[in-house]
């Protein structure tokens, strides 16, 4: 599978593991590496002192290992990210390949990548935020699309997908939201995109260190069973509605939304608000924990079961091979 992304990133197949908090973990990552993809997490899955440095020296050693795949760290790059400039120092220092960016300013980590060579590319929603990587120096655009788990765009990725490839005809675009399958893979690639971004469906493998309860959620919940909250980050975010989801809520109040914009005052209010829905959803992956609050995306309508990282890949890029036969017959 040559593209644009496998040629620009070193690796096999065009897939990026996507960064999710409190799911993606050192296991998972390796495997994607060895199964010759782009495996990602968020720094802040890592926020002990030394434990984020520790970690890249080993993810380090197993893409020596296994040239085919490689691994990238997301980093939020929001001025209210307390972790930020630590772990952006941390990457730089072992010399990360990969970055993928969300939330902020990208400037200063794609002027600390390119420094040594490494990639970054930045979550974007729409066309306005997709100018602006490209004029900071991104390499490429993660277009998150509607239906993405976590943090979703607005707008369907049959939209967004050729719209950047219109106005961004040199730059390379994953697409990322509701993807789970080849078919649906090889359909984000006849619409313009270069490489995928896949979550929801590996918060379903072993390597996950999540509860049974969430893994088999996945499972059991249809893309009718994905709602939208403000209520976890400030920023829209896609869950399972579940009891604990209803009881949340969806929309912040008018007050929320006024300390949130308020020059004096979004800083801190929007920094409560992260690290309460922080550890809220932390609570929720772990075993027989009541307050249900799982973070996925509507692809979970193709997930029919939990299988280990390489078997998901593996499904994944021959089902991806045929479709792409069926197409050219």
């Amino acid at each position: 599978m040559n593209h644009l992304i496998t040629n620009l990133l070193g690796i096999q197949h065009p897939v990026i593991m996507a960064p999710m908090f409190l799911v993606s973990n050192e296991a998972m990552v390796s495997a994607a590496i060895q199964s010759g993809i782009a495996g990602t997490f968020p720094s802040l899955n890592f926020r002990k002192e030394g434990e984020l440095h520790a970690l890249l020296e080993r993810l380090n050693a197993v893409r020596d290992a296994h040239p085919g795949g490689i691994y990238g760290v997301n980093l939020i790059v929001q001025k209210t990210n307390p972790l930020y400039k630590k772990h952006l120092d941390a990457c730089v220092a072992a010399k990360v390949p990969f970055y993928i960016t969300s939330l902020g300013n990208p400037r200063e980590v794609i002027d600390a990548a390119h420094s040594y060579g490494a990639k970054v590319f930045c979550d974007i929603t729409n066309l306005e935020h997709a100018a602006k990587a490209k004029q900071m120096g991104a390499d490429g655009f993660i277009a998150v699309t509607a239906g993405a788990g976590g943090h979703a765009g607005p707008y369907p990725m049959h939209v967004l997908i050729p719209a950047l490839r219109k106005a961004f005809p040199d730059m390379p675009v994953v697409a990322a939201g509701g993807i789970a399958s080849g078919v649906q893979m090889a359909s984000a690639m006849v619409l313009g995109a270069d490489g995928v971004s896949i979550g929801t469906r590996f918060i379903a493998s072993l390597e996950a260190n999540v509860s049974d309860e969430y893994k088999q959620a996945i499972v059991d919940h249809g893309m009718e069973d994905i709602v939208l909250t403000e209520r976890l980050s400030g920023t829209p975010c896609n869950i399972i509605n579940t009891p604990a989801a209803q009881k949340l809520g969806y929309k912040q109040s008018n007050w929320e939304k006024w300390l949130s914009r308020n020059p004096r005052t979004k800083k801190y209010f929007k920094m409560m608000v992260q690290l309460k829905g922080m550890k809220m959803l932390e609570k929720a992956t772990k075993p027989n924990y009541y307050n249900q609050l799982w973070s996925a995306g509507q692809s979970v309508e193709m997930v029919d079961g939990i299988e280990p990282v390489a078997t998901i890949i593996a499904t994944l890029t021959e089902e991806y091979r045929q479709s792409i036969q069926s197409f050219c017959k």
